[in-house]
């Protein structure tokens, strides 16, 4: 072999015999051929040392001088991530050369024989999977070349993790007397809530296909045709804004069943959580999940998909206050607002500057809040301290609602006051604050794992823009058995057949029973302003199948992604998802959205209406 023909086409090595992170000691003596990226290498005075990776590990392969010159010419001339075949014998490393690190520590390759199968021009940012030679690059730029973002190790850890899960959830339902359905990409378009990402039909000229929402409509006609038990790990898109855990497109676990019951879809979910955290963590989850309705989770966590992995809970001290001449307290509970405290424990020698900057930045400009009132409780034992003068609001009030909120030497109490339920969400939001600020929050993979299962969530709720009821979860919810009358009485006091499954803060799924009767569907539409012949023209095909023995049913929708992001310490949905979109809907590598040429236009009967049209 010469260096002028050392890269080749034609890998003459055959098929590799172990991949880079397969062997061990008992494969010294072995003749191998390894194939992969050059992940680092390192000249110790004619001595080749390079890492040589595949998505199974890393192997030390040695190039010595001597006898294999055009081999050890070949290897000068190797750099980060050219593609290399190379063959040789497993040999034992120095005692002072085993890396524990690395599963393949103990041995190396000496090379005989190495091929170039190609080079690699220099990287817009280094993939080698030693953690201290990893360029932190923007994330724009790690977006743009993802195909060699995906090389590094940690990143390629989150998509096997994801297989693994797909594997489990997939042995799970089987197990369960599940079929898996594909229901339909291209559908009709409904009105659910978000915007739907829309495909013009060329045959049918201005006619639309919208991409599925969820496949909700489609899960239900399954359960009238009598199917029984069905799910599906199933694309959704959803046009709207986006955020670190929300994608244009994403992935759902899609469960429905007959004859189902809230503890049936409790009891499966559980089972399939323990099933999906044994497979993936090793980890035997403690079922039942504790359950709560929506309204205390408000009240007690200021947020219907609470974190219970640390405490400072909401206390509601409205009546200590009752009478205390304060104004901004009186006006608050003279319209039926509250005033709600919580417990910073160990922070109560917090210093005024901390108090105010916290008040401002925080408390009105971050959450939106009137103003922040605190009481601190030095760790002396000398008397509380008020933000609030004495002379304005007396000592005896403050008393009362410390003695309410529990707090003890050395606590910071935080009071909000105003409208309910909105108070509540601020202090919610201040309560994950502090929480975060204080080191409460659990970081890492290794849990706790802290689900809940939120309940009794209200079926609609007043949009004050449109002037309408809209629906809190969709519009095929069921009621409350006890609230069906409620709906033709007080549509705002019904409650739903709906839960949300929460983990450590975040929503990983969401549910109902469904509504089977025509009637029933029907009155949810004109509570929701939808007319009959809007109701027929948009679900006719649904309210036509409720005519024809549609049994009892309901099921739930997981986040995929979430669950993925939430088991693998994942900052954000992106991490997750092999080419994921920007924040700003875009995905960089292949430059989409994108124009299309004029004629497709043509085909599709569309024309572009600029704004100087």
């Amino acid at each position: 072999m010469t260096t002028e023909t050392a890269i080749t086409t034609v890998d003459t090595h055959g098929h590799r015999t172990c991949t880079c992170g397969s062997l061990r000691a008992k494969s010294i003596g072995d003749q191998v051929v390894l194939k992969g990226w050059v992940d680092t290498r390192r000249d110790l005075g004619g001595l080749i040392f390079v890492d040589l990776r595949d998505r199974y590990g890393l192997t030390q392969i040695v190039f010595e001088p001597g006898e294999q010159k055009e081999v050890h010419h070949v290897a000068e001339r190797l750099r980060g991530e050219f593609v290399v075949s190379v063959r040789g014998t497993v040999a034992a490393r120095a005692d002072d050369a085993i890396n524990k690190k690395l599963s393949t520590g103990e041995i190396e390759v000496r090379v005989t024989d190495v091929l170039i199968l190609n080079t690699a021009e220099p990287l817009p940012f280094t993939v080698s999977a030693h953690e201290a030679k990893q360029q932190h690059a923007n994330e724009d730029l790690r977006l743009k070349y993802r195909y060699l973002e995906l090389r590094k190790p940690n990143v390629q850890q989150k998509i096997l993790l994801r297989h693994r899960c797909y594997q489990s959830i997939r042995r799970y339902f089987d197990s369960q007397d599940f079929i898996e359905v594909e229901t339909p990409v291209l559908m009709k378009s409904t009105p659910e809530g978000a915007r739907d990402f829309l495909v013009p039909s060329r045959i049918h000229a201005g006619k639309f296909y919208a991409l599925p929402q969820s496949p909700q409509t489609y899960k239900q006609l399954l359960m009238i045709a009598g199917l029984d038990r069905y799910f599906q790990i199933v694309k959704c898109f959803r046009d709207e804004d986006l955020r670190a855990d929300r994608q244009p497109e994403f992935t759902q676990i899609d469960i429905e069943m007959t004859f189902a019951t809230e503890e049936l879809i409790y009891e499966l979910n559980e089972g399939l959580m323990a099933a999906i955290w044994k497979d993936i963590k090793g980890v035997a989850l403690l079922l039942p999940f504790p359950r709560i309705s929506f309204d205390e989770a408000i009240r007690r966590y200021g947020s219907d998909k609470p974190d219970l992995r640390f405490g400072l809970e909401l206390h509601e001290v409205s009546e200590a206050f009752e009478g205390s001449g304060f104004r901004v307290f009186d006006d608050v509970l003279s319209e039926k607002g509250s005033i709600v405290a919580i417990v910073v424990p160990g922070e109560g020698d917090r210093g005024r500057g901390a108090m105010d900057r916290l008040d401002k930045n925080i408390v009105r400009k971050k959450i939106g809040a009137g103003g922040l009132i605190y009481f601190r409780l030095p760790s002396d034992g000398s008397d509380v301290l008020s933000s609030v003068k004495s002379d304005v609001l007396p000592a005896s009030f403050v008393g009362k609602a410390v003695e309410m909120s529990g707090a003890k030497t050395g606590d910071l109490v935080l009071v909000l006051a105003g409208a309910s339920p909105t108070v509540f969400e601020q202090m919610g939001t201040l309560r994950l604050h502090m929480a975060n600020d204080i080191g409460l929050i659990p970081t890492g993979t290794d849990g706790p794992w802290k689900f809940v299962w939120v309940t009794e969530f209200p079926l609609l709720e007043w949009d004050e823009d449109e002037e309408r009821y809209v629906a809190v979860h969709h519009p095929f919810t069921s009621p409350r058995i006890s609230d069906v009358q409620t709906m033709f009485t007080d549509p705002g006091a019904t409650r739903a057949r709906a839960y949300d499954l929460v983990l450590n803060g975040s929503e990983i799924g969401g549910g109902s029973i469904r509504i089977h009767r025509q009637d029933v569907q029907r009155q949810m539409f004109k509570l929701l302003g939808i007319d009959q012949e809007e109701a027929d023209a948009r679900f006719g095909f649904l309210l036509e199948a409720l005519r024809y023995g549609a049994p009892p049913h309901g099921g739930i929708a997981l986040g995929l992604d979430r669950i993925v992001m939430l088991l693998s310490g994942a900052r954000s949905l992106r991490e997750v998802i092999a080419f994921p979109k920007t924040q700003t809907a875009q995905e960089l590598m292949v430059q989409s959205p994108d124009w299309v040429d004029q004629h497709q236009l043509e085909d599709l009967h569309i024309r572009i209406a600029y704004d100087d049209d």
